[in-house]
């Protein structure tokens, strides 16, 4: 499939934004409070040409807002918007799915909710409250065609 015909979806159009490993992990930074670029760059481990091409691409997409904090010489920090903020709980879900698939031994992060207890994300009906699992919803539209209206095949 050429990228002319693939099929029209949220979730490519997010990773064209946020989808490359440096991206992600200079997101988390900036969520964690490390707003500076030496500070980014020492917790990520990145090359400075990547994670400056990969700032540059999250205040391009509005992701992050870039702001002067020294004008000699001139500094920036990088704080989220509102579309940077709204990407935390996709990180928190990144993360528990790694501490649950892929490393070994405990959690190295781990957060705590308001309440006070570990905090673990679940998937739930904004309408409903109901947890969200596999098999309990329904496709009704993919890649901007209405499915709504076919029945189910037998």
């Amino acid at each position: 499939m050429t990228s002319s015909s693939a099929r029209e979806c949220s979730i490519a159009n997010a990773l064209a934004v946020v989808g490359e490993r440096w991206s992600l992990l200079v997101l988390r930074e900036v969520l964690l409070g490390n707003l500076r670029f030496d500070a980014i760059a020492a917790a990520t481990g990145g090359s400075r040409d990547i994670l400056a091409t990969r700032l540059r691409t999250l205040v391009e997409a509005g992701v992050l807002e870039r702001r002067l904090y020294s004008e000699q010489p001139q500094r920036y920090e990088y704080l989220p918007t509102q579309a940077g903020r709204a990407l935390q709980p996709v990180l928190l879900a990144l993360m528990e799915w790694g501490d649950r698939y892929v490393t070994q031994g405990p959690p190295p992060t781990v957060w705590e909710h308001s309440c006070g207890a570990e905090l673990h994300l679940a998937a739930v009906c904004a309408a409903c409250g109901a947890p969200v699992g596999s098999g309990e919803s329904r496709l009704v539209r993919l890649g901007g065609v209405d499915r709504s209206s076919r029945s189910e095949p037998e």
